[in-house]
C-alpha cells in the first residue's frame, strides 16, 4: 500500500475481503487512524475500551491479526518488550535510541543498498516494514549516557 488508509479504506477493504464489519473492527481502525504513529497493543485496548468497554483484548489481538492479514497495518518491534502496531502505508524504517527510548521514522531508501546487497549475497528478501535498528541519539550521546557503542561505529 502507497498510502496511510483511512478509516472508510480499512472498512471497505474488510467487507472486500468477505469478512464481517463489527463495530469492534471500526473502532480498532478508528484508534489506529487517530494516532497517527506506533501504538502497542495495550494501548490500542486502552483506547478501544475507553468507547467500547465489551471488546476483549483478545478480540483486539484477532483484529490487529485480520487486519495485517489485510495489509491494512504492520507490526514493528522497536527494541521495546512489546511490539507496536501502525497503519500500512509508505514504507519507513525506525531508529530506535537503546537509551531514552525515542524512535524515529526514516525513509526505507536508507536501506536501498543493504537490501541489494543482502539479496544479492544471501538471497534474503529484506522485509522493510519490520526494520528497526537500534543505537544512540545524539542527544543521550551528548549528554554522555550509557556506555560507548561497542560496534566502534559512530554517526
Amino acid at each position: 500500500m502507497s498510502t496511510t488508509p483511512d478509516v472508510e479504506t480499512m472498512v471497505s477493504t474488510v467487507r472486500g475481503a468477505a469478512k464481517r464489519v463489527t463495530a469492534a473492527k471500526r473502532t480498532v481502525a478508528e484508534v489506529l487512524v487517530e494516532a497517527h504513529g506506533h501504538l502497542t497493543v495495550d494501548e490500542i485496548t486502552s483506547a478501544v475500551q475507553r468507547q467500547r468497554p465489551e471488546v476483549s483484548p483478545s478480540t483486539i489481538y484477532r483484529i490487529l491479526e485480520e487486519f495485517e492479514e489485510l495489509e491494512l497495518v504492520v507490526h514493528a518491534h522497536l527494541g521495546q518488550p512489546a511490539a507496536v502496531y501502525h497503519l500500512a502505508g509508505i514504507v519507513h524504517g525506525h531508529l530506535t535510541c537503546e537509551i531514552c527510548q525515542r524512535t524515529v521514522e526514516i525513509p526505507s531508501s536508507h536501506f536501498d543498498a543493504l537490501s541489494r546487497e543482502l539479496l544479492a549475497r544471501y538471497g534474503f528478501q529484506l522485509d522493510r516494514h519490520h526494520l528497526a535498528l537500534s543505537g544512540r541519539c545524539r542527544a543521550c550521546r551528548d549528554a554522555g549516557a550509557g556506555t560507548a557503542i561497542t560496534s566502534g561505529a559512530t554517526a
